[in-house]
Formats: structure tokens, C-alpha cells, sequence
């Protein structure tokens, strides 16, 4: 009776080229993958986050629900090009799902250096995203809202450049979250400028 081994040398042989490729290709695949969270652990984690993120954000939101931060916010004097209410509230949610769908393929990559660097970057800008809320609407500093702004920033451009290196679409998808910062971080120095 032939080993199972000789039965795989014997169905490789038995191969064409083309069979062979795509046999290793897989193979190569596979290796790759090694550390890689599954489909499903990785969208509960990055849902998951991202969505814990985005509800600690929004218990210091200016909005009806906390009708003192809304005064508060509504008495600062702003400069001419701060959106509307409500392009912030349109603009978040699809930043938050771009941010969602670059976490899950990050995690859905092979474990390794630049993967776990683009994760940990990932992380952070997950968790700035509330604690600028606390420190502006929270604590009504716009000095600590300006000095949070500027690090989320950092932190973003950090990320798109980390995410670039392991998957280039996870880069893409945060390019949206980057340029936002950047205009929030520009809204927040002029804040900080006009209410000092």
C-alpha cells in the first residue's frame, strides 16, 4: 500500500506547469497568512474598536443630548470655513467605516513588524479620536484641543504611511481620516486663536 507521501510526489508529478504554479502558489499564500486573524475575529475586533471609539466620541458631542457642551461650543467664535453640525455628523460615520475596513484587512495580514506597526498606529488613532472630544468638549480647552489635533495628525499621517508598507488599500481608505484631521487641525488653531 503506498504511503500518502508517494501519492503526493506521484499526483505532483503528474502535474502540469501551470497545476504546479498554482499549487505553490497557494502554498506561498498560506505561509503569508501565518498570524493572520480570522475573517471573522477580524472584523469583530475592528468593528468592535472602532465602534467603542466612535460611542466614547460621541458621549462629549455637542448636540441635543448635552445641551451644556452645545452652548458651549455654539458662544466660541469660529472661523468662516467650520462646516456645519451637520457635515460633521455625516462626515464621522463614513470616516469611522473607512477606518473599520482598513483595520480588517490589516488584521487579515500576515503577522510581522510593519503589520503589527500599522495595527498599533491604527489603534492609537482610534483612541485619540475620543480623547480629542474629552480634552475639547469635555474639559472646553481649546488649547488642549488644538495640542490634541496637531498629535492626531501626526499620528494619522503615521498610520497612512505604516498601512502603505503591509496594504495599500488599508493606506487608501485612511487618506479620507488623514486630509479631515488636517482640516480640523487648521479649524482648531484658528479656534484656539480667536477664543485665547
Amino acid at each position: 500500500m503506498p504511503q500518502s507521501s508517494d501519492v503526493y510526489a506521484e499526483s505532483v508529478r503528474g502535474m502540469n506547469e501551470r497545476q504546479k504554479s498554482n499549487l505553490r502558489e497557494r502554498s506561498e499564500r498560506r505561509h503569508r497568512r501565518e498570524g493572520a486573524f480570522s475573517p471573522w475575529a477580524a472584523l469583530a475586533i475592528a468593528g468592535g474598536a472602532v465602534l467603542a471609539a466612535g460611542l466614547v466620541g460621541r458621549r462629549y458631542a455637542p448636540d441635543r443630548s448635552h445641551p451644556e457642551i452645545k452652548d458651549w461650543y455654539g458662544s466660541l467664535e469660529k472661523p468662516g470655513f467650520t462646516p456645519p453640525d451637520a457635515v460633521f455628523g455625516a462626515v464621522w460615520p463614513a470616516l469611522e467605516l473607512l477606518l473599520a475596513a482598513g483595520g480588517y484587512r490589516l488584521l487579515r495580514e500576515a503577522s510581522g513588524p510593519e503589520r503589527d506597526a500599522a495595527l498599533a498606529l491604527w489603534a492609537v488613532n482610534l483612541a485619540m479620536i475620543p480623547g480629542w472630544t474629552k480634552l475639547f468638549f469635555g474639559e472646553r480647552s481649546t488649547t488642549a484641543g488644538f495640542a490634541a489635533a496637531t498629535a492626531q495628525l501626526g499620528a494619522g499621517l503615521g498610520y497612512v504611511e505604516a498601512a502603505r508598507r503591509v496594504d495599500g488599500p488599508a493606506a487608501a481608505m485612511a487618506l479620507p481620516y488623514a486630509a479631515w484631521i488636517a482640516f480640523a487641525s487648521l479649524t482648531a488653531e484658528e479656534v484656539w486663536r480667536e477664543n485665547r
